[in-house]
């Protein structure tokens, strides 16, 4: 059966479909040779999203001539076409495709590519000062732990001539986007606005007690001086706050919620007010490779975790690039809504026939259990299970992740985020895990498919229920990764139905593969086990001080190329009703506004817009 078979289709969306068939068999050679005879004119009536994937066939089909893979990235292209054919509104946003990733070559620095519709604007970069310096930590992406030789107030962003010395870079991560009134900063004279993005920051100087974490609050509303303000560096028992990853507002108890991706590293809250007042809620929530953080309807706080397992052992027992799944996801189920410090938390656990799959049983390189989980088409069985009661195991702060694993949750490879689909009254959360990130693993599966793998280039869940609250559901396999689509790691709804979901593949698979990060938009009506991939919204750049630390391991404390990360569609509301997937958002109207943080190197975070310019065009 044909990719668009049983697709219910308008007569114009057929013949462009009929048109892609004519080209899509045979060799990469041929597709490239029939291409660009491809026109809108051989679809009459067809719409200016359909008119504008067929005319670009013959470009993208040229890039893809010219690469290196030429036989792969041609059945992606058509794949893609064909999947934008048949479900003319994929992207309610009317996206179009970005043809390729930007390559990976030392010392090349290319910039990011986004959909044609789109544009972006930097709201903050790493070199933008903060409007309240404290000690070193001064910058919105670094700190003056090595100060310029020819001025020590200023840190040295990039080495000097002949040196190999540089200053720490923070690494700004997830956005959270609010609109608040009445919110003062550290200039009490001055608006501050109304509009605000706050991100916690995951790297730092190394000190006694780690690396130094801090919060950050963006002020879209102000000018220069006053456009980053600095909320905090300490909780309120004078603690210095450990790096952060993930964030999200909890608008019930009406706080900021902070993860650290670390189990020894507190979870965190935080007010909104500046001075931001930060405690440490872990005794209820517990402490973990913690990640994404999400409320739903019910005040429930769903959490993901990302903790990297052994690597696996092969048959003779020597340690491959697979590694074990080793990550959970929780929900904590507070006393009553908006309480912090008394509660339950739960794991996921999930049943295959008559056990659950546990990190025990996918232990073994390509486990039944674990194969059979990642396996389209296969559905299973899902429980909460409790881990901690506050009432029954007090406050201190506990290990989710030992846990988890003594109450037979089932871990999965990384998972890193999850989101509520929009308008579903929060039945359905899909999550992503990464994977292995490292092309080598044995549970990859197929290069240009993912067929026959474990989970190992990375895969996308969907975890339905009757509600937010309920004990049991199921949850399915909605994709799985390959080569060029893989370690995927921050997803957020761009409409109801169009996933936004972006890579973080790492230095090791960027060199690999010789491709750096793109960001993807899924359709979470289509289905992929046919073969259908989805759009690349944006091929990712590389900064020219990210290329400088990739080439230099980072001068022995930064990272390398750069990460998408911190991807974020709100309008801002506040209240219960702006959970995200309360409300269908509305990218470009009405409110709503689109972040993403290029991290690493140059650490810019960017708005994306439409173009307006192009409204109109074929």
């Amino acid at each position: 059966m044909g990719e668009c078979d049983g697709i219910e289709m308008l007569p114009s969306e057929r013949g462009c479909v009929s048109i892609v068939s004519r080209i899509r068999d045979g060799s990469a050679a041929s597709i490239a040779q029939r291409a660009p005879q491809v026109t809108w004119r051989d679809a009459p009536g067809a719409s200016r999203e359909l008119r504008r994937s067929v005319r670009a066939l013959a470009r993208l089909a040229r890039y893809a001539w010219a690469s290196t893979n030429k036989e792969a990235y041609m059945k992606q292209i058509v794949s893609a076409l064909v999947l934008s054919l048949a479900f003319p509104a994929l992207a309610d946003s009317s996206l179009s495709g970005v043809p390729l990733p930007n390559t990976k070559a030392d010392g090349y620095a290319p910039s990011s590519r986004l959909s044609t519709e789109l544009r972006q604007n930097p709201v903050a970069q790493g070199a933008t000062a903060l409007e309240n310096p404290q000690g070193i930590v001064g910058w919105y992406g670094y700190e003056n732990d090595v100060p310029s030789p020819a001025d020590p107030s200023v840190p040295q962003m990039v080495p000097a001539p002949g040196g190999s010395a540089e200053a720490q870079k923070t690494e700004p991560d997830k956005n959270t986007y609010l609109v608040l009134r009445g919110q003062k900063g550290a200039d009490a004279s001055y608006d501050y606005g109304t509009h605000f993005l706050f991100q916690g920051h995951e790297s730092g100087a190394a000190s006694s007690g780690g690396r130094q974490g801090y919060l950050t609050r963006i002020n879209l509303d102000a000018d220069a001086a006053h456009r980053v303000t600095l909320m905090a560096t300490r909780d309120v028992q004078g603690n210095p706050i450990a790096a952060i990853d993930g964030s999200t507002w909890d608008p019930f108890a009406k706080r900021l919620l902070f993860t650290t991706e670390n189990g020894g590293a507190p979870t965190y809250s935080a007010t909104v007010t500046y001075p931001s007042q930060v405690e440490d809620v872990s005794g209820a929530l517990g402490r973990g490779g913690y990640e994404g953080i999400q409320d739903d309807g019910y005040g429930n706080i769903w959490i993901v975790e990302d903790v990297g397992g052994a690597g696996k052992l092969d048959a003779a027992g020597k340690s491959t690039t697979a590694r074990r799944p080793n990550s959970f996801l929780y929900r904590y189920v507070p006393s009553k809504p908006g309480d912090l410090l008394n509660g339950r938390l739960q794991v996921l656990q999930v049943i295959n026939g008559d056990h659950p799959v546990s990190f025990e049983s996918q232990a073994a390189l390509f486990a039944p259990d674990q194969v059979a989980l990642r396996t389209y088409g296969r559905r299973f069985q899902t429980s909460w299970v409790t881990i901690h009661d506050t009432a029954v195991d007090g406050i201190t702060p506990f290990d989710a992740n030992a846990l988890a694993k003594a109450h037979q949750g089932t871990p999965f490879k990384r998972p890193e985020n999850g989101v509520f689909r929009p308008g579903v009254q929060f039945r359905e959360f899909y999550f992503d895990e990464t994977g292995d990130t490292n092309a080598t693993s044995p549970e990859n599966g197929d290069p240009a498919t993912g067929a026959n793998g474990a989970g190992g280039w990375t895969s996308l869940f969907k975890l339905v229920q009757s509600d937010a609250a309920a004990d049991q559901g199921w949850i399915s396999l909605f994709y799985t990764g390959n080569e060029g689509v893989a370690g995927l790691d921050n997803i957020q709804f761009l409409t109801r139905d169009a996933l936004l979901v972006v890579e973080d593949a790492g230095d090791m698979l960027h060199t690999q593969r010789k491709a750096l990060d793109s960001g993807y938009l899924f359709d979470v009506r289509a289905e992929y086990a046919s073969g259908a991939q989805p759009i690349r919204f944006l091929a990712e750049g590389r900064d020219p001080s990210a290329t400088l630390d990739s080439g230099s391991g980072g001068f022995g404390k930064n990272d390398g190329d750069n990460e998408i990360t911190g991807i974020h569609v709100s309008d801002g509301d506040p209240t219960v009703h702006g959970i995200l997937g309360a409300k269908i958002p509305q990218f470009g109207r009405d409110g709503w506004r689109w972040f993403w943080t290029q991290q690493h190197g140059d650490n810019v975070t960017w708005e994306v817009s439409f173009d307006r310019s192009c409204e109109g065009r074929d």
